[in-house]
C-alpha cells in the first residue's frame, strides 16, 4: 500500500472542514493507528479511509482545549493567522510566525 506524504507538519495551524475545530500539529501517523473501537464510533457517512496521515492535534472550539485525532481528509489550513489558545501549546512550541509554530527545543 502506498501512502502518502503528510500535508501538513509539525507546528502548523490547522482547522476542521466540517466542524467548529482548530488546532496546532503535535504528531503525525502516516496511516490510522487509533483503536478499533473508536474507528467504529465515527458515523459511517463521514468516516474517513485509514490508509492517509491522521494528526494529533492540540485542539480548541468555542467551550474547551483538548487532544484531537483528525485525518488529512477533513482538514485544511487556517489562514487566520490568529493563535492557538490550548494551554499545552507553549510546552511543545516557540513562538508563532506566518500561521506556523517553531519547535521549541528546551534545555534539559
Amino acid at each position: 500500500m502506498l501512502q502518502k506524504k503528510a500535508k501538513f507538519g509539525l507546528g502548523q495551524v490547522v482547522k476542521h472542514k466540517m466542524f467548529p475545530i482548530r488546532g496546532v500539529v503535535v504528531d503525525i501517523d502516516p496511516k490510522y493507528s487509533n483503536t478499533e473501537e473508536w474507528w467504529q464510533a465515527i458515523p459511517k457517512e463521514i468516516r474517513p479511509i485509514k490508509d492517509q496521515p491522521f494528526y494529533h492535534l492540540l485542539a480548541e472550539n468555542s467551550e474547551s482545549h483538548y487532544v484531537a485525532y483528525v485525518s488529512e481528509q477533513n482538514l485544511v489550513k487556517d489562514t487566520s493567522g490568529e493563535p492557538v489558545d490550548h494551554p499545552e501549546v507553549d510546552y511543545y512550541f516557540g513562538p508563532m510566525r506566518n500561521g506556523k509554530y517553531d519547535l521549541d527545543v528546551k534545555p534539559n
